[in-house]
């Protein structure tokens, strides 16, 4: 079975979702698969999908079987086409203005350049309805604008991670909105992260070019397909900075901007972040058995406890004005402070 599965990365990019569709498959039927109704078929298949989600999905349209609309008692065949996309779940859109500081490094009529803190979550979603980023601009700033379906997200045309720090743009006008989203779809938009990885890679610089989907084990997950059939292209540019022995200092620059995109791939190629717990770096990878160093390692997750990754510069064209602009950023302390602590701790255990 063949089954690709887009998701909600750089959200701009979505034309579906102003059709109220959020999770999108399709599936390619084994050519040994036997005859079975199609409702208990994609049950086993789609994640957290009850049999009821799915009949409504068929008796809606939302299911279609070799391009045509099909009943729930369908019964599969080898070689079908499926395409799924279930319907948005609703949900509550009221944003509540809260007065949270903001680090905010450029602003002028049309956009703001904000360095984020690690811990601070972009946009109010399950479980996160407070405290982000979104409620501190609608405090901030009035009648922000919003993406296609945009609810929540006002002013946003990209995001980071909650534990991954550093600079996002902010749209204030429509103008802006409509050019700087049309800049990430096109991704021209120039973005250079700095990361703390497990290992020394072998070349002092690369590409890593390999398909993230979201994992089948765990939507949490973002997983690499090397072979293409599954997820969508990425592409990762890195330059080794400094080496470490046990660790790597490197910059990226994205071609492309997919959910958990640096955090997959340098997985992929055996190199986790650093104190990345859900990509496998909060554990010692590299090193000694020594307890000493062990003890080493603990302390500095301690210093750094979330992933070691920042959002360090960002370059696009001025909406209004065509003007190339670059915007850099320092290093956050806890992320310098570590670096800092590896370099010591190699310089007096040669």
């Amino acid at each position: 079975m063949s089954m690709t599965q887009t998701t909600e990365e750089d959200f701009n990019e979505f034309s579906d979702e102003e059709n109220g569709l959020f999770e999108h498959y399709r599936i390619e039927v084994d050519k040994g698969q036997s005859l079975m109704r199609i409702d208990k078929f994609l049950i086993d298949r789609i994640p957290n999908a009850s049999r009821n989600k799915i009949q409504l999905a068929i008796d809606n349209g939302f299911v279609l079987v070799n391009t045509q609309k099909i009943k729930a008692s369908y019964k599969v065949k080898p070689r079908d086409i499926i395409s799924i996309s279930l319907p948005q779940p609703p949900r509550d859109t009221t944003i509540l203005p809260e007065n949270i500081p903001l680090n905010i490094v450029f602003e002028d009529d049309d956009l703001l350049i904000v360095n984020k803190p690690a811990g601070m979550v972009v946009h109010p979603a399950h479980a996160n309805y407070t405290g982000t980023l979104v409620n501190a601009l609608v405090y901030h700033f009035q009648q922000l604008p919003t993406s296609q379906n945009g609810e929540g997200r006002p002013g946003l045309v990209h995001r980071i991670d909650k534990d991954t720090s550093g600079l996002l743009v902010i749209a204030k006008s429509e103008l802006a909105m409509v050019h700087l989203a049309k800049q990430f779809y096109d991704h021209s938009i120039e973005r250079t992260y700095i990361a703390l990885i497990w290992g020394e890679p072998e070349q002092d610089a690369g590409t890593i070019n390999v398909h993230l989907g979201r994992s089948f084990k765990d939507r949490r997950v973002v997983d690499a397909f090397p072979d293409g059939s599954i997820g969508r292209h990425a592409i990762t540019h890195y330059q080794v900075l400094k080496r470490l022995r046990y660790v790597s200092v490197v910059k990226c620059n994205l071609e492309t901007g997919r959910t958990h995109q640096i955090r997959a791939h340098f997985k992929y190629i055996g190199h986790p972040l650093f104190g990345d717990t859900t990509y496998g770096g909060d554990r010692v990878l590299k090193g000694t058995q020594f307890s000493k160093y062990k003890t080493f390692v603990e302390n500095c997750f301690q210093m750094l406890p979330r992933q070691a990754l920042h959002a360090k510069s960002l370059g696009f064209v001025h909406p209004r004005t065509g003007e190339f602009m670059q915007f850099d950023s320092e290093l956050p302390q806890d992320l310098s402070a570590v670096i800092q602590k590896w370099e010591h701790y190699i310089d007096y255990n040669d």
